[in-house]
C-alpha cells in the first residue's frame, strides 16, 4: 500500500509554489480518515485525527513540493529561458524533458552543442543562463502563445521499479513523507495527531513556518529524506547514509539540533522493534524541522528520513526496504509517545 501511494504522489506535479495537484489529492485522501481537514493561507494541508491519548498532540509533517523550473523570458528564436526553483544540479537536466505551465507544454533542456564550445566552457560547470528549454516554437511570439513568464515546469519522469527492491522517480524525497503520513492516518492512533503537508520546503521551509505558528506544537515528528551518497569515488566520511540500511535518524543537520530525548526514543524503538536504522555520517542538509523547532516558544522535534540517491534531480532513487522501515519506525514512535502519556 505504501509503494502504491508513493507511486501516485510522485506522478503529480507540485513544484514549490504550485502544489495544487498534490494538495487536492491529499485533501481527498485525508477526508476519509481525518476528523478535520483544512488549508491555511500558505497552502499547507492540516488534517487532525484523534487518538487514544489527548494529553499532548503530536504534529507530523512532510512536504508536498518538489524542485523544478520557472520561465523567466524568451529568445527571439522561440526558446524559453528559465531559473531553477529550489537547488538543482544543473548537470543533471541537459537533454531531459520538462512539462511547462498548467497545460503541461512539453519541452527539452538544451545548451550550446559541445563541438561549438571552447575548451574553458567544456571544463566548467554549465551556468543557468547558458541553458534554455526548447518547446518547439518557431519564434518568440509562438513561444509566448504556449507558455508565459512565471509558469513553472516539472521534470518528466516515470515511477519505475528496478534492480533488487529499488525505485526511481522524481520527487521521492518529499512525497515519501506524504505517503507515510497518509498511511498513518488510516490507522487507529495511540495519541492525537495533527498531520501537516507543507508547501515550499524546497525553497526554505516557508510553508512550515506558517503551519507551525498556527498549529502551536509542543512535540513534532518531521518526515523526509536524507542524501545517500553511497557511490563510487565518494569517501566513506562523505556518504551520509546508504540505501538498504534502513530509516535514517538524525541527531543534527544543517538546520536543526534535534531533541535529545526524542532522538533516543526513536533509536530505542528501532532497536526494540528490530527496525533497521542508521545515523547519518554528516550533518548536512536542512528540512522543515528548523522552522517547526523555532516557532513561537519552540517545540521538541525529531525526524525520520528515507535515504535517497540523486536528490533534487529528475531521477531520484530509493529502496523499498528503507521506505517500509520509515513507516514502521513512525508507528513505533507514536505508540511509545502514547504509552508515555498514559503513564
Amino acid at each position: 500500500m505504501l509503494l502504491n501511494e508513493l507511486n501516485l504522489l510522485c506522478l503529480l506535479p507540485g513544484v514549490a509554489s504550485r502544489e495544487e495537484a498534490v494538495r487536492d489529492y491529499i485533501i481527498s485522501a485525508a477526508k476519509g480518515y481525518a476528523d478535520e481537514v483544512r488549508v491555511d493561507r500558505m497552502g499547507n494541508v492540516i488534517a487532525c485525527k484523534g487518538g487514544k491519548s489527548h494529553k499532548t498532540p503530536v504534529m507530523l509533517t512532510a512536504h508536498m513540493d518538489e524542485v523544478g523550473v520557472m520561465v523567466t523570458d524568451f529568445t527571439d528564436s522561440g526558446h524559453a529561458k528559465f531559473d531553477f526553483v529550489g537547488e538543482v544540479d544543473r548537470r543533471t537536466v541537459i537533454g531531459k524533458r520538462v512539462f511547462l505551465g498548467k497545460t503541461g507544454v512539453p519541452g527539452v533542456f538544451g545548451m550550446k552543442p559541445i563541438h561549438l564550445t571552447s575548451r574553458e566552457e567544456r571544463q566548467s560547470y554549465p551556468k543557468t543562463g547558458s541553458l534554455y528549454i526548447d518547446i518547439g516554437a518557431k519564434d518568440k511570439a509562438e513561444a509566448q502563445s504556449l507558455v508565459s513568464r512565471g509558469d513553472v515546469g516539472v521534470f518528466a519522469s516515470e515511477f519505475l521499479s528496478f534492480g533488487e527492491g529499488r525505485i526511481k522517480s522524481r520527487a521521492i524525497s518529499g512525497r515519501i513523507g506524504c505517503a507515510v503520513l497518509l498511511e498513518l492516518m488510516k490507522q487507529p492512533l495511540p495519541v492525537d495527531c495533527t498531520f501537516v503537508f507543507t508547501v515550499q520546503e524546497e525553497v526554505g521551509a516557508r510553508g512550515a513556518f506558517g503551519a507551525a505558528f498556527g498549529v502551536k506544537p509542543e512535540l513534532a515528528l518531521v518526515m523526509g529524506s536524507a542524501a545517500a551518497n553511497d557511490l563510487p569515488d565518494v569517501p566513506p566520511e562523505r556518504r551520509g547514509c546508504a540505501l538498504g540500511k534502513g530509516a535514517v535518524i538524525p541527531a543534527m543537520d544543517g538546520g536543526t539540533v534535534y531533541d535529545r530525548g526524542l532522538f533516543a526514543l526513536l533509536r530505542d524503538m528501532a532497536e526494540v522493534a528490530q527496525i533497521p536504522w542508521q545515523m547519518p555520517e554528516d550533518a548536512e542538509g536542512k528540512n522543515d524541522a528548523m522552522a517547526v523547532q523555532r516557532s513561537r516558544s519552540g517545540a521538541r522535534v525529531a525526524a525520520i528520513a528515507a535515504p535517497v540517491r540523486y536528490a533534487r534531480t529528475p531521477s531520484e532513487v530509493a529502496a523499498e526496504r528503507d521506505l517500509e522501515a520509515v513507516l514502521h519506525l513512525a508507528e513505533a514512535f507514536l505508540d511509545a509517545v502514547g504509552k508515555e502519556q498514559e503513564g
